[in-house]
């Protein structure tokens, strides 16, 4: 999914979009075979999908989620984050079935702000995590 507006405003190359767009797609399978090990992908097609995150900034990679999962056929999509600026809350609400938007701070900043440990999760403990499933 890309934002075309803001490549727009930032002037930024079709060269520049390419390098970064194979970039992430190979970020994107090393993190599939990395969690994923040698299972397929999950299918959605007919069913509900719950979508969550520790919390959204702009909303736009939930909204890239959201679109991908109803791409591939999810009947009914919700979505749960504890925190995230109005604005973006009510954008995701044109997109997903159901949004729960626990909190949404009046001076939101980042998502960041509202946990005492905001570590970035390293893949052996996503891998740990999937794995007590």
């Amino acid at each position: 999914m890309l934002n075309n507006e803001l490549i727009r405003s930032l002037g930024v190359g079709e060269d520049q979009i390419r390098d970064i767009v194979c970039r992430e797609t190979a970020e994107l399978h090393r993190r599939e075979k990395a969690y994923r090990g040698d299972r397929g992908p999950v299918t959605v097609s007919g069913r509900t999908v719950v979508l969550v995150d520790d919390g959204i900034a702009t909303g736009a990679s939930m909204i890239a989620a959201v679109r991908s999962v109803r791409e591939a056929g999810a009947r009914r999509i919700i979505v749960g984050v504890p925190v995230g600026p109005r604005a973006a809350c009510r954008l995701l609400r044109s997109e997903a079935d159901l949004v729960v938007c626990s909190t949404t701070p009046p001076n939101f900043r980042a998502v960041g702000q509202v946990y005492a440990d905001f570590h970035q999760v390293s893949d052996e403990e996503v891998r740990e995590l999937l794995a007590a499933g």
